[in-house]
């Protein structure tokens, strides 16, 4: 089978490597060691897509050493204690290195990761694992202190723009500035995200300059996956929803009934309602919320056509309550400030569970608001955002 675009364009050399210029940039310390072919073992921590395991293809380019790739999720103990086995006479018969490379190393259990373990202390493998999720909770503790934890960011819009134009390049095709600004956004830090949308596009369009025009389309098409026969089906909910929303509990009821006579399943009309309650009625009315989810348990419970009475008081409740969409406004902004990018947390405002992230900064300085009178004066979002006031 021909490799995914992101596969193919995935760099052997730290020239074509963007990103993570602190951990690998000219004269970090992690680049020295690797051209030197002298790394120890590693914990590559970061989120999808930020080249963790194209660092890990650059080391196995220029490394002496026998280099294997295990994906934790698809790799049995057997398999592992095959390899430091070879690894053991690799070293004996042939004085050879083995770096075994773990893939989203979260994935292997205590035990798993507990055969590992021996052969790094002994020198027998060098480690490098990769993983999404917090190495203080997803490696063990005695693996986690014999490596060297080495923490991804999200690319940033100019490591991605840079991948994205070398991908160009190679396919001999070019992208308008507006073009190229909206797949950036669209892969939001994540390098495969970027080049699986890329990939996507230049195979539905046969043309040598893509526009924004193309990108959006193309991208919204890749995105969402809809029935064209089901235009009723919408039809029909939109006018119910809109109905209660204008504290009409008549014409309300008449969608409802027009729905569930056309065989609509009762269990989808539960969940609008639900989110009715809190989109709609929101804070106005705390009961509105409590009364849609018993009507959805009794949709469950019950079951038709008994149901359909529970479903009507929920109906007829929501739409005689006050309205206030206050919250769901509010969490709108929110949502299109967090698609500006994937930021850290501020250190203040995590949780140091663990003395490795303590050391790391984590909770430094952070204010208990139990142990103040009044309101505190703390900052809660990354300083890229700077300070918001959505409701």
């Amino acid at each position: 089978m021909e490799k995914p675009l992101a596969e193919k364009m995935r760099p052997d050399n730290f020239e074509d490597f963007f990103g993570q210029e602190e951990i690998c940039g000219k004269k970090s310390p992690l680049r020295r060691v690797i051209e030197k072919d002298e790394i120890s073992s590693l914990i590559l921590w970061g989120p999808p897509g930020s080249g963790k395991t194209t660092l890990a293809y650059i080391i196995a380019q220029k490394t002496r050493a026998y280099f294997q790739k295990f994906e934790a999720a698809g790799t049995s103990v057997v398999e592992v204690k095959k390899e430091i086995k070879k690894a053991e006479e690799r070293r004996k018969y042939d004085n050879k290195k083995t770096i075994i490379f773990i893939d989203e190393i979260h994935r292997f259990n205590k035990a798993q990761q507990d055969i590992l373990l021996a052969s790094v202390e002994q020198g027998i493998i060098i480690l490098i694992g990769a993983t999404t999720e917090n190495p203080s909770f997803g490696v063990i503790s005695p693996l986690l202190s014999r490596s060297i934890v080495y923490s991804f960011k999200s690319l940033s819009p100019e490591a991605l723009k840079k991948i994205i134009i070398r991908t160009l390049k190679t396919l001999d095709k070019n992208m308008t500035n507006k073009a190229l600004e909206k797949i950036i956004n669209y892969a939001d830090g994540d390098a495969r995200a970027a080049l699986n949308g890329l990939e996507f596009i230049s195979k539905s369009l046969n043309k040598k300059l893509y526009k924004e025009k193309d990108v959006l389309e193309v991208l919204e098409k890749h995105a969402l996956r809809y029935d064209k026969k089901g235009e009723e089906h919408y039809n029909l909910i939109s006018a119910f929803i809109k109905s209660m929303r204008d504290s009409d509990p008549s014409g309300a009821l008449y969608w409802f009934s027009r729905m569930i006579e056309s065989g609509e399943d009762p269990r989808f009309i539960a969940r609008r309602i639900i989110i009715f309650a809190s989109e709609d009625v929101g804070i106005a009315d705390n009961q509105a919320l409590l009364i849609a989810v018993a009507a959805a348990r009794a949709v469950d419970q019950v079951g038709l056509p008994e149901a359909q009475i529970n479903l009507a008081h929920a109906i007829v409740y929501l739409s005689f309550a006050s309205k206030n969409n206050s919250a769901y406004s509010a969490l709108l902004k929110a949502k299109e400030d967090a698609k500006k990018g994937s930021y850290p947390t501020p250190l203040h405002l995590r949780n140091a569970v663990t003395s490795f992230l303590k050391e790391r900064g984590y909770g430094k300085d952070y204010q208990y608001a139990h142990d103040f009178k009044g309101k505190i004066k703390q900052k809660h979002f990354p300083k890229e955002i700077g300070e918001k006031k959505y409701i």
